[in-house]
């Protein structure tokens, strides 16, 4: 297996752990279920673990990305029969006309400027009855409300600006909001019913059939006629790993911080006897407790 590659900002390493994992990691095995069995290619695929992920259920997957390391390290790194990498130009695609079935794209569209003929791209590249599916961030929340500054975006969009082009090269388009949320989860075990989303607030709680927070990443399913997306698609997918890494960092800081939160009482415990012996004063009493621990 290859080295990992460094992790510059500018595209994501599988060596990257908890959150940014989890939102990367995620909106492959999102696809996953979407690509079952097609031809597909995976524009922009850096490190390849993407391509990876997708290869598991399509018959065939082709990466390409305009970094030469990159597609070298995923040919080292990733072997799968159905599986192939190539140096390529998103721009300018080296296939024929109708080459695949499925294109996936994720956090693509920003780095270009060229949004237009990078869709137009794409469209040629699948069948007619193919589909795009595509992800970006909504600028609204990552950039403004967020505050994130990606010195590799070259432009951002918001949500409205991201479905005008959509819908400028696909007559259908399906949209999913992505965030990193906490949450408890109840899930139905025989796999029946819709989905139900409860949020607290200083008048009770509300329901819905969605998330009540503003998605910081958009998803989109594309394609040519709405009939092409007439099979069931996913509605909520929820995704995390075997460790819970997240769950277990957010506790460990916690503990931590509980374990700060006891040392400085006895940090201040100590300079009140010491201002009090300096003032000629008798030290306050030592709780029975600390006498017992040694702490006296």
């Amino acid at each position: 297996m290859s080295a990992p590659l460094e992790f510059t900002g500018e595209r994501f390493t599988p060596e990257c752990v908890r959150e940014i994992r989890y939102e990367h990691v995620h909106r492959y095995a999102f696809a996953q279920s979407l690509v079952r069995g097609k031809a597909v290619l995976d524009a922009a695929c850096g490190e390849g673990y993407g391509s990876a992920l997708l290869a598991a259920t399509a018959a065939a997957v082709t990466g390409v990305d305009l970094s030469e390391e990159a597609v070298r390290h995923a040919s080292e790194r990733y072997v799968r029969e159905n599986l192939a990498f190539r140096q390529a130009d998103c721009l300018a695609l080296p296939f024929d006309d109708g080459a695949f079935d499925c294109v996936v794209s994720f956090e693509t569209l920003e780095h270009l400027a060229e949004h237009d003929r990078l869709l137009a791209e794409f469209r040629r590249v699948l069948r007619p009855d193919g589909c795009l599916l595509i992800s970006t961030p909504d600028k609204a929340v990552y950039t403004d409300k967020l505050g994130n500054r990606n010195e590799y975006h070259v432009a951002e969009l918001y949500r409205d600006e991201f479905g005008a082009l959509l819908g400028r090269h696909f007559g259908a388009v399906r949209q999913w909001g992505q965030r990193l949320t906490f949450q408890s989860a109840i899930w139905s075990l025989d796999g029946a019913g819709p989905n139900a989303f409860h949020r607290e607030n200083e008048a009770g709680v509300e329901t819905g059939d969605r998330p009540p927070h503003e998605a910081v990443y958009l998803l989109a399913l594309c394609a040519a006629d709405a009939s092409d997306l007439s099979r069931a698609l996913p509605g909520l997918s929820l995704f995390d790993d075997e460790e819970e890494s997240v769950y277990a960092h957010y506790y460990h800081e916690i503990r931590k911080n509980m374990a700060t939160g006891v040392m400085l009482q006895e940090k201040d415990k100590e300079i009140e006897s010491l201002r009090a012996a300096l003032a000629g004063k008798s030290p306050p009493a030592v709780p029975w407790w600390r006498r017992l621990l040694g702490r006296g």
